[in-house]
């Protein structure tokens, strides 16, 4: 199953409860339908809240510690929370379920730029970037890795064809590689098969470079394989040389309540840029994230 035919499921579901809640709620305060659906809508989006809410327990269990420069008071840890609940309902229920994996050619010579989801995501999730590059006129692709739970070594040809298609139609002979978590240990297991030669750049966001204790509760092969201290993570990692490390740079944030510890997206040799008070899926919509990954695309 795609993440495209998961998250309308999820959508119909959601929608399904939603109505019954609000038939329950009409017949018990012999309500209108109206009372009722509003009813249903504010008990949807209170389970959601929860949900979230819920991602930052769990994450501050295994949480790294934030440095001073990095710390946020109430005010601002509501608007992390704010920000991260509107990205996730916006990319779950809106652009995701619509996405569908293009390609777009722009006549300029800067290298094009092939977007990487991350775990139980798809192209949509690049909703807001890609405006931008279009913007500066860069050519990029998406991709919808499939299926959800296949291991991370079954998304590697899909690169593959990513990267050659890219190339083909720009012809470009290097490519730059913007990832979003699990994308770019896809990114790194592309290069450990394919060498670097047609690499220009790695960026990656949010990226569980070392793994995250929350995969424990992750379904699939590729969950199992982002769970701390993993065979695969170390096998990857030793696999990697410093030519391979310098072409990288993690973006992540001291905030995100999906990678924890959140310094497992710190990489040796690589270049790394901390942020704080943004969550992990807002990441892709934040406007100070979106900002550094087009700066680190700047010639």
């Amino acid at each position: 199953m795609s993440a495209r035919q998961l998250l309308r499921l999820l959508l119909l579901v959601q929608l399904a409860g939603a109505t019954l809640v609000g038939y329950a709620i009409a017949r018990v305060l012999h309500a209108g339908f109206v009372v009722g659906l509003l009813g249903g809508a504010i008990a949807l989006v209170l389970v959601r809240v929860a949900i979230s809410a819920n991602n930052f327990r769990l994450s501050a269990r295994a949480s790294s510690i934030t440095p001073q420069e990095h710390r946020i008071g109430a005010r601002a840890a509501l608007a992390l929370f704010a920000e991260e609940f509107a990205a996730s309902m916006h990319f779950s229920s809106w652009t995701m379920p619509r996405a569908t994996p293009r390609m777009t050619i722009h006549a300029n010579a800067a290298p094009p730029v092939l977007l990487l989801h991350g775990y139980g995501c798809n192209s949509g999730y690049w909703a807001h970037l890609t405006p931008m590059l279009d913007a500066a006129r860069i050519s990029h692709a998406t991709l919808d890795l499939a299926p959800v739970t296949a291991s991370i070594d079954a998304f590697v040809p899909q690169v593959g064809e990513g990267v050659r298609a890219l190339l083909a139609a720009t012809g470009a002979d290097k490519i730059v590689i913007v990832a979003h978590s699990m994308g770019g240990l896809v990114a790194r297991a592309w290069m450990r098969d394919h060498g670097i030669d047609r690499v220009g750049h790695v960026i990656t966001l949010g990226t569980p470079h070392h793994g995250t204790g929350l995969a424990n509760l992750g379904v699939g092969a590729n969950a199992a394989q982002m769970r701390r201290g993993s065979a695969w993570l170390c096998a990857l990692a030793a696999s990697e040389a410093p030519a391979t490390r310098a072409l990288l740079t993690s973006i992540y944030t001291h905030h995100d309540n999906i990678v924890a510890p959140q310094t497992s997206s710190e990489l040796d040799g690589a270049r790394n840029l901390a942020f704080g008070g943004v969550g992990h899926v807002a990441l892709g919509a934040n406007p100070r994230i979106l900002d550094a990954v087009m700066a680190c695309l700047e010639p």
